[in-house]
């Protein structure tokens, strides 16, 4: 039994990438896993580090309860829509605040310890144009920048699924994704 953390990063309440979360987090808990899913649009927290890395900001308690159970899990989930290029600045806001250096370093001799080392990670990406176009022509660089931030941190493996199109794809292509996840979920990758 995994322990499993689901961070769906967007602004809004109600979204397809949302519906993703509920369904991995569903699947998970029918394989047995314990879940844990965080909304960035309903928590309550600043996604503006004020003092940059100068100095810890103070965990808001949704903040601080996400912190500490993606410091316990064993595999990572990140679901977010597509914007502008990117992550949506929430989930990047979100990011920065729980994984300030000062929360995250045990030692400050000037070594970067890899706290997340251990813990694997799913990436979703949803977007409206096709994901083959993502991918090859730009690079699926919002991927590839997260990728990176986690490998640094010590995530390994990190899987990842670009679901491109979805206004398109319809009501039915829609379910067959959802029921995918789902699985994903139940099998804990």
């Amino acid at each position: 039994m995994a322990r499993i953390v689901v961070i769906v990063g967007h602004a809004r309440t109600g979204t397809f990438c949302e519906a993703l979360g509920e369904s991995y987090a569903r699947g998970a808990r029918a394989g047995g896993h314990a879940v844990k899913l965080f909304v960035t649009s309903r928590m309550k927290f600043d996604p503006i580090l004020h003092e940059g890395f100068e100095r810890v900001q103070p965990l808001e308690p949704d903040i601080k309860a996400a912190h500490d159970a993606m410091m316990e899990a064993d595999h990572l989930v990140l679901i977010f829509p597509l914007w502008l290029g990117t992550q949506p600045a929430i989930l990047n806001g979100f990011l920065e605040r729980v994984l300030q250096p000062d929360l995250v370093e045990s030692s400050k001799k000037g070594k970067f310890l890899k706290l997340l080392k251990g813990k694997s990670a799913r990436v979703i990406i949803t977007m409206g144009m096709p994901g083959v176009v993502y991918r090859w022509w730009f690079g699926a660089h919002a991927l590839k920048i997260l990728r990176n931030i986690l490998r640094f941190m010590g995530v390994s493996p990190i899987r990842s699924i670009i679901y491109g199109n979805v206004e398109g794809v319809g009501a039915e292509g829609r379910r067959r994704w959802l029921a995918r996840v789902e699985e994903l979920g139940r099998r804990g990758v």
